[in-house]
């Protein structure tokens, strides 16, 4: 199985669209990491996430803002030969970039955020609140640092799938 570099901004952007989650890594200040799964909203390189005003990855960057997001589209077991364990791997396409937060405090930003938030899980318009808007934590990440990998393809022709439904 080989693992290819993917270059295209287009198949990058894909690959972030069909998340429902990505992982946000973070490190404290005796360099202790810290991972969370969040739903998030991307836009031309930069990235939006919420989260409540204060708790300990609010208390961690303020100390220290760099970020590392992971995004992985949902994987598929693939094998060379279904008798060798060795040939088995997971096939999907990841993108991982670094950043670093900046927390939005402008009403109108908040809300701009929140609408590219709830656009990657819907086409609807919604409304918030004041208090809603006042009350959330965004997250501004401009991506500074993007790497992108399809891994588990095959190196030739005899891969089969297994549906994952089975386990």
């Amino acid at each position: 199985m080989r693992t290819y570099s993917i270059e295209e901004s287009h198949r990058i952007k894909r690959i972030i669209d069909g998340c429902r989650l990505c992982y946000v890594g973070m490190a404290d200040e005796n360099g202790k990491p810290y991972v969370l799964p969040m739903n998030f909203g991307y836009e031309e390189g930069v990235l939006y996430l919420h989260s409540a005003q204060d708790g300990s990855s609010i208390s961690i960057l303020e100390k220290n803002p760099r970020v590392c997001i992971t995004f992985c589209t949902d994987p598929q077991l693939v094998w060379q030969d279904e008798e060798v364990a060795c040939s088995y791997r997971m096939r999907a396409e990841s993108v991982i970039c670094h950043g670093e937060v900046v927390f939005e405090e402008n009403y109108d930003e908040k809300v701009k955020a929140l609408n590219c938030i709830m656009r990657q899980y819907s086409d609807r318009e919604f409304n918030y609140s004041t208090p809603a808007v006042k009350n959330v934590k965004i997250w501004k990440v401009a991506m500074d640092e993007v790497s992108a990998k399809e891994f588990g393809v095959p190196s030739k022709n005899v891969v089969r799938y297994k549906d994952r439904s089975q386990f």
